[in-house]
């Protein structure tokens, strides 16, 4: 077993930071197996040398850590056998004999075909690069339609209604697209719609088009109940709003947990109890924290210098700040922030899609992080900026993400795949270089936010949607079974007998 490593670090002028990409594949003794390696500084290498790890790298493992300007590494097409789709077990090679063998044509006919992407459809970015990619070598034209009624992708789109007054679904369509719209199209729409601001998402021209957790604006649980969850800006919450949460999921039974976001998660809510108990939130101060949808979920923090002995900076207080910037700002996929007080990184803010950590000259700001089935560490952006400094790169960034990335694309791939990669990013959104950067702050300014239940509340047309049964309105789901679990009480498994009402199973002995 053996090593070879390559750093190469340069200066960049616009910019004063220094970039140092430093490389080191471990390979097997006749070096043509790849044991393990470290990417430091820019790391688009990781996502093609993961796969191959314990497997024979195809070529001379120099090839793959020439310097900047060098030769182009070589290819590091998926192996056949390596499992693309770990929910159906869908190997690559299946994929492309999907492709070639068995004549499909897009990702929907190779789901059909193989299952891939249709279980939790974590791995739909992979699989369509794969699908993508293996039509190209076939010499079949990819096609950028975003669905077969809309024949541009979403990046066009939102160009073309921003510019042309179009304000309505049927407005769009007619004038861009054919048919009556589907599962794709729609909440594509509805989408763009709310991030130009039009319109609330239960407006009739709207509501129709959102998908199943926006509907309702709640996300939908397993057993047909949702879960309730407010907005608590950096995870701050005063005794008597904690008070009323308590209070609220003591009356409607419903089951209580501290999330990864630092929020309060309260779930089995029926769907005709959600007015209710959001009146009950609306009136204490809370407001809706979008665990649905596709918007700004939360910025988690740390406690920073306003407590911590080790904080820089007062991390609590940007997080505050930046949630109540970008609440409500809807993108082409959920995405996430973080603020860490010091270097020690307790937000974990580079696992997020803006992650920004505090140093004792201002703020470091990292972009394209997320965790799930492909884990990537955000990628620095600008450091040591002033907090005005901050928020106007991170509007930047968001508006410019939303302008340019693909439908439910993160912010991870979409600045892999950016032109020049980071570089490219940072010469757009710190410098400037395409001179639109007032234009991005001016879309990344949430200044035309209303918090949608509230909003929901005030209007009788809009409670309408929330009747589940419209000829036994007040009657819950028949179908509903809850048992106890640690003192709180959750669905029934299959074949387990449970109670209807949330709040009696709470109290149930458990069969033993």
């Amino acid at each position: 077993m053996w090593a070879i490593g390559e750093c190469a670090s340069h200066d960049g002028e616009s910019t004063g930071l220094v970039a140092c990409t430093d490389r080191k594949l471990v390979v097997s003794d006749d070096a043509r197996v790849l044991l393990g390696g470290v990417v430091v500084g820019d790391i688009s290498l990781y996502s093609q040398l993961r796969p191959l790890l314990g497997r024979p790298l195809g070529a001379d493992p120099s090839a793959f850590l020439a310097p900047e300007g060098g030769a182009s590494p070589p290819s590091t097409d998926l192996p056949d056998d390596v499992v693309v789709c770990s929910c159906a077990n869908v190997t690559a090679g299946t994929v492309r004999e999907a492709v070639t063998e068995h004549g499909c044509r897009d990702v929907d006919a190779v789901k059909a075909c193989t299952r891939a992407g249709s279980v939790c459809g974590s791995c739909v970015p992979m699989l369509t690069k794969l699908v993508n990619t293996s039509l190209q070598k076939a010499g079949v034209t990819v096609s950028t339609a975003m669905c077969e009624h809309v024949a541009m992708p979403r990046v066009e789109l939102l160009a073309t209604v921003r510019t042309s007054g179009l304000r309505t679904f049927t407005q769009i369509i007619a004038a861009h697209g054919t048919g009556r719209g589907c599962a794709v199209c729609r909440p594509v729409v509805a989408s763009i719609l709310s991030t130009l601001g039009v319109g609330h998402v239960l407006h009739p021209d709207q509501a129709a088009l959102q998908d199943t957790n926006d509907h309702l604006m709640a996300n939908l649980q397993k057993d047909g109940t949702y879960s309730v969850i407010p907005r608590m800006p950096g995870g701050e919450v005063t005794p008597e709003k904690l008070l009323v949460l308590a209070q609220v999921a003591q009356e409607f039974g419903l089951f209580t947990r501290v999330t990864g976001a630092q929020r309060i998660g309260m779930f089995g809510a029926r769907q005709e109890q959600l007015p209710a108990i959001w009146r009950r939130l609306v009136d204490a101060g809370f407001e809706s924290g979008q665990a649905y949808g596709k918007p700004l979920r939360a910025v988690k923090t740390c406690v920073g210098s306003t407590w911590c002995r080790f904080g820089v900076q007062d991390s609590s207080s940007m997080a505050v700040r930046m949630e109540l910037r970008y609440r409500g700002l809807r993108a082409p996929h959920k995405f996430k922030v973080g603020v860490s007080g010091c270097a020690r990184e307790c937000a974990e803010a580079r696992g997020k899609d803006v992650g920004v950590i505090a140093t004792e000259k201002g703020w470091n700001v990292y972009v394209g992080g997320n965790g799930g089935f492909t884990p990537k560490h955000a990628q620095l952006l600008a450091e040591d900026l002033d907090g005005d400094r901050l928020v106007q790169v991170v509007d930047r960034f968001l508006a410019l993400y939303i302008r340019r990335a693909d439908r439910l694309q993160r912010t991870a791939p979409w600045v892999e795949d950016f032109p020049g990669g980071i570089d490219g990013l940072r010469a757009v959104v710190v410098d400037d270089a395409e001179g639109i950067g007032a234009e991005l702050e001016a879309e990344a300014h949430v200044d035309r936010y209303v918090d949608e239940w509230r909003a929901t509340l005030d209007d009788q047309d809009k409670l309408a949607a929330f009747t589940p049964y419209l000829n036994a309105p007040g009657s819950p789901d028949p179908d509903l079974a809850y048992v106890p679990l640690r003192g709180q009480a959750v669905p029934a498994a299959t074949g387990q007998q449970g109670h209807p009402d949330i709040r009696v199973a709470r109290t149930m002995k458990v069969q033993r």
